[in-house]
């Protein structure tokens, strides 16, 4: 089954899913609502853990470097990440009215989730914290790491990063298609689901378009500072971003991004640090996907999209994914803390969020690593070296 990758098996849950909506009697659909109920409260449960396994490790590692190096090179990649968010936000803006019924999802009820069978009974499974408190705690932990000598408090952290991982990889994931398939089997009881699979398809698409608008942006932006011919950089980057979307994973890509990045001629010097540092801190790819996600949601059930609600949002992706991308889906996963604390998504907008976001988990990645490049040749060239492509 492990050899069944992740989007197959989601696929499958949906696919799953409807069918079973489609032909089972209401009892039926009531277990796997029980089964959702719970999952969905140990899901909540967990969030804060995540955040602050996520996000404290993260920020304590970036006290290491090269100082003003680092500091220019987080920089970079965090305003490309909200430049990203920024054109995801108006975008979607502009094109999902027009391709989306809008408050569809409420289907007449003051409650989208009125319309759905509830469950048998429900396990309530209180988080220790809040978001906000859990997101306050771990950039606490994170600048203490940073700023003291000493291993113990980090060591602590990283070990409880494992833990966090492990949970996820071996809980979370595996468990996600029962979950994912359980949502749209109720989803097709209720007669929501034919809307749901139009919003599948517009939205990825308009995504993919997205993510090739923003490394077009990225190359053409790093070429003219490096002295480059952009295409030519992001041309040399393919390799890169197919490895990504076979792996789902930044940090396995690394290897081939390194290889790249050196091929577009920058220094070894330059590339040893950028590429593995922007493999956990620069999320572009992810950032879109999210931000069009989100939207996507919220306008189905007529919710407050506004720029004043998802400035502040798009402002946190960029702190709250840090080091969320060695793990499959770890983007979506870091990010359920902001959706429930500043878009306000109860657990099944949580679910559909993660279903829609794993949907296309690798394209996502793909515009991650491959955008590291173009932060490369920026910051080879703000460190002094010319490039010497190889050939």
């Amino acid at each position: 089954m492990k050899r069944f990758g992740l989007l197959p098996r989601l696929i499958a849950a949906i696919l799953l899913g409807i069918f079973i909506g489609m032909v089972s009697p209401q009892w039926v659909i009531k277990i796997t609502a029980t089964f959702n109920s719970i999952f969905g409260n140990f899901l909540g449960f967990v969030i804060p853990l995540i955040i602050i396994g996520f996000v404290a490790p993260g920020i304590g590692e970036l006290g290491k470097g090269a100082g003003k190096l680092l500091a220019i090179t987080a920089g970079i990649a965090y305003v490309s990440t909200i430049v990203a968010g920024l054109i995801a936000y108006v975008t979607s803006a502009v094109v999902l009215p027009n391709i989306l019924e809008v408050g569809s999802m409420h289907l007449n009820a003051k409650n989208p989730e009125e319309a759905l069978v509830p469950p048998l009974f429900k396990v309530d499974m209180p988080p220790v914290m809040g978001v906000m408190t859990a997101l306050l705690l771990a950039f606490t932990l994170g600048l203490g790491i940073a700023a003291i000598k000493g291993d113990t408090l980090k060591n602590l952290m990283n070990d409880f990063q494992q833990i966090v991982e492990k949970l996820i990889r071996n809980i979370i994931i595996p468990l996600l298609p029962l979950h994912i398939m359980g949502i749209f089997a109720n989803m097709t009881y209720a007669g929501q689901v034919a809307m749901i699979m139009s919003v599948f398809a517009k939205v990825f698409v308009m995504i993919i378009i997205l993510h090739i608008v923003i490394l077009l942006l990225q190359y053409t932006f790093g070429g003219a500072i490096a002295g480059a011919n952009p295409l030519r950089m992001l041309k040399n980057m393919m390799p890169a971003y197919f490895t990504a979307i076979g792996t789902q994973s930044s940090a396995a890509t690394i290897p081939v991004t390194l290889r790249q990045t050196k091929k577009n001629g920058v220094h070894e010097g330059s590339a040893d640090f950028v590429i593995p540092l922007c493999a956990t801190i620069h999320l572009s790819g992810s950032t879109v996907t999210l931000v069009s996600c989100s939207m996507a949601v919220m306008m189905l059930n007529g919710m407050n999209t506004s720029f004043g609600a998802l400035f502040p949002f798009i402002l946190m992706l960029g702190i709250t994914m840090v080091a969320a991308p060695g793990v499959p889906g770890g983007a979506v996963m870091a990010a359920l803390g902001l959706l429930q604390s500043m878009l306000h998504f109860d657990p099944t907008l949580l679910s559909l969020m993660i279903a829609l976001y794993l949907a296309q988990d690798s394209f996502g990645t793909a515009c991650n690593v491959t955008g590291d490049g173009a932060i490369a040749l920026m910051v080879n060239k703000i460190s002094g070296h010319k490039l010497t492509p190889q050939e």
